[in-house]
């Protein structure tokens, strides 16, 4: 079997990248050749732990990560509306399209949809549905069309918690052909840091943009005893505003934004930390990958149940933390405070967020439902 993971951009940062990347990771392990092509930007850089696994050919860059796995990084002309501008995409797809047993597409990213029309590519298609498009309304009006037919086009539609795919409006016509399969991570390793037992720590870490709904969880810290701190992780355009809001709230010894966190100082972040919040108020936030991983490290999680997003499902009431309405700072205060304030009730909640984090969430449980797909497709 030879299969394509396609779309979206190198190098890694946002889920759905990370999503392609650990799936050509996790299936060449299993001796599936897996190829994940994605786009480039000239001004952008090979990341330096995959600098001895890279190469060129031509204009594509390389990435070779064992004997089954590669990343294809085709160039683009540039970036906007968060598609890639890239005909060398096109181009490679219509030239190579041929050799894949099965391509898995990952949405959204309307240049790869493109690419894969343009392509003649006849095998079966997985369409992976991480989130609709929200932000760019006008453009989809542009892109409905060719996002209608990826979905008639797709054999199997796969979405990543069963919430998303059933309350999205897009795929309401599609549903005798979706299933689901959760995110799945590496384990967040063991942080250094242990949480301060004279306060009670809330962790979040994410882009400083209005979805995350940053604002109301600093106006949270209005409602929390005094003996609470909050940090939040990330850099964004907003930061300028959340600081002044910081400090107008006379939050400056609570609330800190800590800016860019390099990935190996976040286990520490984790490990220091009492719950985990998400805040996010738009289904933008379609799971948050972030939240998994403080189940990983044994953290609870209080998260934000915003209509028609699998975020709290991924985070089950009463078992690996609390969810409370979006934009509501109180709601989301006193969900924080039930599962953070008791020691034993926080403990139990630790506990069940790591339990459950292995039942669904492992990279290892990912990678094995969607080579079962794969093999129940292409052995038709």
């Amino acid at each position: 079997m030879k299969v394509l993971q396609l779309g979206k951009f190198y190098p890694v940062r946002g889920g759905v990248e990370k999503v392609m990347r650990d799936l050509t990771q996790g299936l060449s392990a299993h001796g599936v050749d897996c190829d994940m092509l994605c786009c480039m930007l000239p001004s952008d850089t090979v990341d330096a732990a995959d600098c001895p696994l890279a190469r060129s050919e031509g204009r594509m860059r390389v990435i070779t990560l064992n004997a089954h796995g590669r990343i294809l990084c085709v160039p683009a002309w540039r970036k906007a509306a968060a598609t890639m501008l890239s005909p060398a995409l096109v181009r490679y797809l219509r030239r190579h399209a041929a050799e894949y047993d099965l391509i898995h597409v990952h949405h959204p990213d309307p240049m790869a949809a493109l690419a894969l029309r343009l392509s003649g590519y006849r095998g079966p298609v997985v369409l992976h549905w991480h989130s609709d498009i929200l932000k760019q309304r006008f453009l989809l009006k542009f892109y409905q069309p060719l996002q209608r037919w990826l979905c008639k086009r797709a054999t199997l539609i796969v979405g990543t918690t069963p919430v998303y795919v059933a309350e999205s409006p897009w795929l309401a016509d599609f549903q005798h052909k979706t299933t689901y399969v959760p995110i799945g991570i590496h384990p967040m390793p063991a942080g250094t840091k242990q949480p301060d037992p004279g306060s009670r720590t809330i962790f979040s870490i994410g882009r400083l943009v209005s979805y995350k709904g940053y604002r109301y969880l600093i106006e949270a810290m209005k409602y929390l005893p005094d003996y609470y701190r909050l940090t939040i992780g990330g850099e964004g355009p907003l930061r300028t505003e959340l600081q002044a809001q910081i400090d107008h709230e006379g939050l400056t010894d609570r609330v800190r934004l800590a800016g860019y966190v390099a990935d190996e100082d976040l286990p520490s972040y984790f490990s220091g930390c009492d719950v985990y919040a998400v805040s996010s108020i738009w289904k933008t936030e379609a799971f948050c990958i972030a939240q998994i991983e403080a189940m990983s490290a044994g953290r609870p999680v209080v998260a934000t149940e915003i209509p028609g997003s699998g975020v709290s499902w991924v985070n089950a009431a009463g078992v690996s933390g609390l969810n409370a309405p979006p934009e509501d700072p109180r709601a989301l205060a006193e969900a924080l405070c039930a599962v953070a304030d008791n020691p034993e009730t926080r403990a139990a909640y630790a506990e069940r967020a790591r339990r459950r984090y292995e039942e669904l969430f492992t990279l290892e449980a990912m990678t094995a439902a969607v080579l079962r797909l794969y093999r129940k497709l292409t052995e038709k």
